[in-house]
C-alpha cells in the first residue's frame, strides 16, 4: 500500500531517499557515483546515521529524478523549508503560462487539445474537445473532470471508442508507469477505479504495419481515427507548472482530418 502524505512527513528523510533510490532501481554505489560522494555516505544518509545537508537532499533528489512536489516533502522530512513554489494557475504570476497554453490550444483547432494536471484532471481545453464530451453522462463533466475516467467510463467516451480494450490497456500501462515514477496514492486510486471497469475484452495485438495506437471513435455515422502526443514545460521550478501536461490529438488519416475540419 502506498504511504499517505502525512505518513511521508513522519518518515525520516533517509528512509524516503532510500525508497526513491529503490524505485529508480539504483544501487547505493550507482547513486554515489552519480552524486560524486562515497557509498558509505549514501548508506549513512539512508540509515539515519548522517543528517544530509539541504544541498545534499536536493542533489540526491535531482539525480533520482524526484518530482518537485516530492522534493519539497524530502526537504520537510529533513528539517528544511520547501523551496519550490506551488502557484495557482489563476494567479497574476501565471499570466504568461496561461496565455501560452491558450494560444497553443487555440492554434491546434479544429483538432482536440487539452491541458491536464498530475492527476489527469482537466485544466484547459479548446473547442475541439467537444468531440469527446458529446453524449457523456453529466456527472462525468462535473468539475474536476478527470479525462481518463471520462475516456474509459462506460457512460463516457468509452461507449464510442471502437478499440476500447486496446486503448484501455495502453492507458493503464502508462498510468502504472506514472505511479511507479511518482508513488502518488491518488493515481493508484484512479488506476484501481479504471481497472475495475467491467465489460472490456482483452486487446488485440498491434498489427505489423502499426507504429502507434490510434484511438478510433464513433461520431454519428463516421469513425474517426486519432493519434495523440503529450508535452510538458521545460525546466519548470514551480510545482504547478511541472505537473501540467498538454495532450494534442491529430487525425491519423485524411478522412478524419477532412471531417474534423467540417465539424
Amino acid at each position: 500500500m502506498t504511504a499517505s502524505v502525512e505518513d511521508t512527513f513522519q518518515r525520516p528523510v533517509g528512509e524516503l531517499l532510500r525508497g526513491w533510490r529503490e524505485r529508480r532501481r539504483l544501487s547505493q554505489l550507482e547513486l554515489a557515483n552519480q552524486v560524486e560522494v562515497s557509498t558509505r555516505h549514501v548508506s549513512f544518509v539512508e540509515t539515519g546515521r548522517s543528517k544530509p545537508s539541504r544541498e545534499m537532499v536536493l542533489r540526491l533528489a535531482e539525480h533520482l529524478d524526484v518530482p518537485l512536489r516530492d522534493r519539497n516533502q524530502l526537504l520537510l522530512a529533513g528539517g528544511y523549508a520547501p523551496i519550490y513554489t506551488e502557484t495557482s494557475l489563476h494567479s497574476p504570476a501565471m499570466l504568461a503560462i496561461r496565455s501560452a497554453l491558450r494560444r497553443l490550444l487555440k492554434a491546434h483547432e479544429p483538432y482536440p487539445a487539452m491541458v491536464v494536471d498530475r492527476w489527469w484532471n482537466l485544466v484547459e481545453a479548446n473547442e475541439g474537445i467537444g468531440l469527446f464530451t458529446e453524449g457523456v453522462a453529466p456527472e462525468l463533466l462535473t468539475a474536476p473532470i478527470n479525462v481518463l475516467r471520462l475516456t474509459l467510463h462506460p457512460d463516457g467516451l468509452g461507449s464510442r471508442i471502437v478499440n476500447l480494450a486496446e486503448i484501455r490497456a495502453n492507458i493503464l500501462t502508462s498510468l502504472q508507469r506514472q505511479i511507479i515514477s511518482t508513488a502518488d496514492p491518488e493515481l493508484q486510486d484512479l488506476y484501481d477505479e479504471l481497472h475495475g471497469y467491467s465489460g472490456l475484452s482483452r486487446p488485440d495485438h498491434p498489427g505489423p504495419a502499426e507504429v502507434v495506437i490510434a484511438m478510433k471513435v464513433r461520431h454519428g455515422e463516421h469513425e474517426l481515427s486519432l493519434l495523440s502526443t503529450i508535452a510538458t514545460f521545460g525546466t519548470p521550478v514551480d510545482v504547478t507548472v511541472s505537473e501540467l501536461m498538454i495532450e494534442q490529438f491529430f487525425p491519423a488519416d485524411d478522412a478524419t482530418a477532412e471531417l474534423l475540419r467540417e465539424l
